[in-house]
């Protein structure tokens, strides 16, 4: 870079803020989660194949919510449209699984509503935050 000349920077730190506090959170909650369901397992009667399914959903949720998040945040710090969008896609996959856990699983407790609510105001705001960027990035004049 010659001197004199600056760069902008187009990165949200609003957005990167969100997706690194939600990925301490999107940890704990599949931890709350895990102890929950063993709660469930140990007190509630269970048809046959169900608990383990909500189990292993649980993990793919984790799965998918680790991906979305990593995509996020290289994206947003490579300022990279692609990615960040591929993030808020994912988001919607992640929105599903939230919305089942909180609302079509066999048995929903207090505190799963409570934990999905919290995950769902970060999956709102990110997806806001994320489209802000993607606009940023769009804007941007070309490199060179």
């Amino acid at each position: 870079m010659a001197p004199g000349q600056s760069t902008v920077i187009r990165s949200s730190l609003p957005y990167q803020i969100l997706l690194y506090c939600n990925g301490w959170y999107s940890g704990a909650f599949v931890i709350a989660e895990l102890l929950v369901f063993i709660y469930k397992g140990e007190t509630l009667p269970y048809a046959r194949g169900n608990l383990p399914a909500e189990i292993i959903l649980l993990l793919l949720l984790g799965c998918l919510e680790g991906v979305r998040l990593f995509l996020g945040q290289k994206g947003n710090l490579t300022e990279r449209g692609m990615a960040v969008g591929l993030s808020l896609v994912l988001s919607m996959a992640t929105l599903v699984g939230f919305l089942y856990l909180t609302l079509w699983q066999t048995y929903v407790l207090r505190l799963e509503v409570i934990l999905t609510g919290i995950g769902l105001a970060f999956i709102g705001l990110e997806l806001i935050f994320g489209l802000i960027s993607i606009i940023s990035f769009a804007r941007a004049a070309p490199y060179g």
